[in-house]
């Protein structure tokens, strides 16, 4: 019986996303929060698998979420795919996007159902990595700096002028951090640490992965960023090293959900469902996104950071992903840190 219920449910998903009628006036509003090439495969695969037309717009997590409460009265958008989970459980909390419980749930991992339990079922997570940070090689050896293996050791006095990291009220992944280090020391040993880390901060980006990416041009040594996103510069080619801290890190669960009030509801379901699909997230891989995906069966590379083997926190999704939580430790930053000299 079970394997019928499946099957029929596998035959309705994919008998709703046969390409429409050339002339049906179909569109998505498409806000997307992950690397720009992966939002573009999104994009023109799911236009070529419906028909629909999709318009895209890439935003950091932090970004994509204000944008979405600036619109709340009058919903622009129909579906966030993308970004660190925290600001899709923020937005699932305020009632700024819909429940929706998909027939692709049950090819998924735990750990995304829990992300969507945690957010009441109105996001779900997508994808899964841990935070770290890279290096450019070169650039270290060139300025005679040590290798760096742990969170304290970006603190010290010689990495002064050397490390980027992004501004946790635009980006995901630095929101993350700020998360990660409060629950790894503790919040008053944590802020010493983010004040410490300032000090030696170059530049504080807008973009999540903006540090790697000036690492691997050589315009900045250490980015603090998901593992994945320095692994990726590696493989293209780049003299990047990765590194899993010393101490233990935080991770992310990239997260999807539909906008509350969309205007094209049911192509934001029919996204969603799609997106969901082991040969949609295998498609990750083309544009070497090393992330662990959400469904049991989507292939990932060897190349991709193995979970299993880092010291991973006990990362409290339901309190850092909360909007009190994240409102409050965003102003403690920008109170105590942000302002301090440098």
């Amino acid at each position: 019986m079970k394997l019928i219920q499946s099957g029929i449910a596998a035959g309705l998903l994919f008998s709703s996303l046969m390409p429409l009628n050339a002339n049906a006036a179909e569109k998505l509003t498409y806000y997307c929060s992950a690397q720009e090439d992966w939002c573009q495969l999104m994009a023109t695969g799911f236009e070529e698998a419906t028909g629909i037309k999709v318009n895209m717009t890439r935003k950091s997590s932090g970004e994509t979420l204000a944008q979405i409460k600036a619109e709340a009265d009058n919903p622009k958008g129909d579906i966030w795919w993308g970004g660190t989970g925290d600001p899709h459980l923020q937005a699932a909390e305020e009632g700024l996007t819909e429940v929706y419980e998909s027939p692709m749930r049950g090819e998924l991992h735990d750990w995304a159902i829990s992300q969507a339990e945690s957010g009441g079922n109105a996001t779900i997570g997508i994808y899964s990595g841990g935070l770290g940070y890279g290096y450019n090689e070169e650039v270290l050896k060139a300025n005679n700096l040590p290798v760096p293996a742990c969170w304290e050791d970006l603190t010290k006095p010689e990495y002064k002028g050397h490390v980027q990291m992004a501004n946790p009220n635009s980006s995901g992944t630095a929101y993350t951090t700020l998360a990660t280090i409060v629950q790894l020391f503790g919040e008053e040993k944590g802020f010493d640490f983010m004040k410490a880390l300032h000090k030696n901060i170059n530049q504080y980006t807008k973009s999540g992965s903006a540090p790697i990416k000036a690492a691997a041009r050589g315009e900045n040594t250490i980015g603090i960023v998901f593992m994945h996103d320095a692994v990726k510069q590696g493989v293209t080619g780049f003299p990047i090293k990765t590194v899993a801290p010393c101490e233990g890190t935080g991770y992310e669960i990239g997260g999807m959900s539909i906008v509350k009030g969309a205007r094209n509801l049911e192509n934001a379901k029919k996204f969603y469902d799609w997106a969901l699909t082991a040969d949609v997230q295998s498609r990750s891989l083309e544009v070497n996104a090393f992330q662990v995906m959400s469904n049991k069966t989507a292939q990932s590379s060897p190349k991709a950071p193995d979970l299993s083997t880092l010291k991973l926190i006990d990362y409290d999704f339901k309190k850092y992903g909360s909007a009190d939580e994240r409102k409050r430790l965003l102003k403690k930053w920008d109170d105590e840190v942000s302002v301090l000299p440098q």
